[in-house]
């Protein structure tokens, strides 16, 4: 286990409705003067120093928000532990001796800890929604395309979003109505769909634990199945954690593969089989994986109307032990949702497992965001 920390800084604050907050950037977003690592040392080595913040970092401290640190991340961002082979793992105090979840391991880690009140993350396919539910936290992966990534490395920049992590629901939503531009109206959520073929996919620990977080919301909820099954093509969401994954790694090698084979990074094990599965994807795999997606977009669109929100476990259960392999499948089964439709998702504590943290995903339909951030301040 190790301090999240990869550099902390000593940085004035500014005034703003952010003033006094204390701010972790995730080692992906560029700070004017301070290397981008990536996760990864070679990365570091071969790009060169920034001279501008990443604009989510600048919009943050424009705010009044004071950076205390560049936090580790899993390599390239391309993981759901915490783990990072050159950095450690960072602390989760909410569980010790358990991994932090990633990609945003140290955001999760210096907000849990108390070294930070904003932790700033990505959330690609559960980088923030997953350490929030491991270490107890707030989170929010916004709308796709709501936050700038200006200034950030990307992974997959169809599924890329930047969001944060809080200890509390009203600076999760203070600093995120910053990074979105601002308040705006929004549509109350006043129906809850709780399908009870998702929450199949959690063990019966996991929904005991978090279905009455459900219920204890007031709104009217619905356990219909979200998915119609169709004899010829069963496992609806695990045809989408396979499209997800498929066009995850596609866009992970188009946008780091020739770096890859010019400046021969060493990855940990987990990550190199990635990119080495990354560079076999064929177009006839994206051809049927973009059918898949395009049906997502379609399911989250007629069944998420203004006012109406998915609630679903955030991760299957609580964080795996350190050198424990976790079930990146199971995992990626509850987040793709969201992932592939574009959709803001709300990651809330909202129960415990064996007396550790276990979280509810909120989902709501594209631009639902300030719904999403007005339903986590009654949790």
């Amino acid at each position: 286990m190790t301090d999240p920390f990869i550099q902390t800084f000593e940085d004035t604050g500014r005034e703003g409705p952010l003033a006094g907050l204390r701010l972790a950037v995730k080692d992906l977003f560029d700070l004017a003067g301070v290397p981008t690592g990536a996760g990864n040392p070679r990365w570091r080595e071969t790009h060169e120093v920034p001279r501008a913040d990443a604009e989510a970092v600048a919009l943050l401290r424009e705010a009044g928000a004071r950076v205390v640190g560049k936090v580790i991340t899993d390599e390239l961002a391309w993981s759901l532990n915490g783990t990072n082979r050159h950095y450690g793992t960072p602390d989760n105090p909410a569980a010790p001796g358990r991994v932090p979840g990633g990609s945003s391991s140290g955001s999760a880690s210096a907000v849990a800890s108390g070294l930070a009140d904003i932790g700033l993350g990505t959330d690609t396919g559960g980088s923030i929604r997953v350490p929030a539910s491991y270490c107890g936290l707030y989170g929010l992966r916004p709308t796709h395309g709501r936050v700038s990534l200006t200034g950030a490395v990307p992974l997959a920049p169809t599924f890329d979003t930047a969001g944060v992590l809080a200890r509390d629901a009203a600076t999760l939503r203070l600093a995120m109505t910053v990074l979105l531009g601002g308040p705006r109206a929004y549509t109350p959520i006043t129906r809850l769909l709780a399908p009870r073929d998702v929450w199949g996919e959690a063990p019966a620990s996991t929904r005991d634990a978090l279905l009455p977080a459900v219920e204890a919301f007031g709104l009217d909820v619905d356990d219909t199945p979200l998915f119609t099954e169709v004899p010829a093509y069963p496992a609806p969401l695990e045809r989408g954690r396979i499209a997800y994954a498929t066009l995850l790694a596609w866009e992970a090698w188009q946008a780091h593969g020739a770096w890859i084979e010019d400046a021969k990074p060493e990855f940990g094990p987990g990550v190199a089989a990635r990119f080495a599965n990354a560079s076999t994807i064929a177009s006839t795999d994206i051809t049927a994986a973009g059918r898949v997606r395009s049906g997502m977009v379609a399911l989250v669109r007629d069944r998420l109307p203004e006012g109406t929100a998915l609630a679903i476990p955030a991760a299957p259960g609580p964080a795996p032990r350190i050198g424990q392999e976790p079930d990146r499948e199971a995992i990626v089964r509850l987040t793709c949702i969201a992932g592939l439709s574009g959709a803001p998702a709300a990651a809330l504590p909202a129960g415990r497992v064996e007396n550790l943290p276990v979280g509810l995903q909120i989902v709501a339909a594209p631009g639902s965001d300030e719904s999403l951030l007005a339903l986590a301040d009654r949790s």
